[in-house]
């Protein structure tokens, strides 16, 4: 009984196989390899420009947010002055008008104090007249009486 070698080595088949894989390795490399290599890098550059563009808008944002929470400041600072200006000048005019209401007060309270005292200037002047007038017609009528000496006994003896 023969038996036959399980494996076995022979020289032109093994330089045919080699010649074979590396004419495959070539064709793998110049068709698949350089394709696909391509389309990796390129998809790694479309992924870094994303990531840049992506950076960039983020930058972008940072600034705009910081553009806004200054100007927010700054809106706040103004609203703030503009509210104190506002309560400094109402302050101011309400002094003023206070000052005004009293000023009108104290001439209202000088007209009404002159007024009283020129009445009672006219109401001392209408007695007096009055009283003048009481002794003119007192005196008339002593003098249009005629006294005789009997009667001025008689009066100056009630007198006495």
């Amino acid at each position: 009984m023969n038996t036959q070698p399980l494996v076995t080595l022979v020289p032109w088949t093994m330089v045919a196989q080699f010649i074979n894989l590396m004419i495959q390795l070539y064709l793998i490399k110049r068709f698949l390899f350089k394709p696909i290599n391509e389309i990796l890098e390129k998809r790694r550059q479309a992924a870094d420009k994303e990531i840049k563009d992506a950076r960039q808008a983020k930058e972008e944002a940072d600034d705009l947010k910081n553009q806004y929470e200054s100007g927010i400041a700054k809106a706040r600072e103004e609203a703030a002055r503009i509210v104190q200006s506002a309560q400094k000048e109402a302050q101011g005019r309400a002094d003023e008008l206070v000052q005004e209401a009293q000023a009108k007060a104290a001439g209202i309270k000088a007209q009404a104090e002159a007024d009283i005292a020129q009445e009672r200037k006219k109401a001392i002047n209408e007695v007096k007249n009055e009283i003048g007038g009481l002794a003119m017609d007192i005196a008339g009528k002593v003098v249009e009486k005629e006294i005789n000496e009997a009667d001025h006994k008689k009066n100056v003896g009630e007198a006495s």
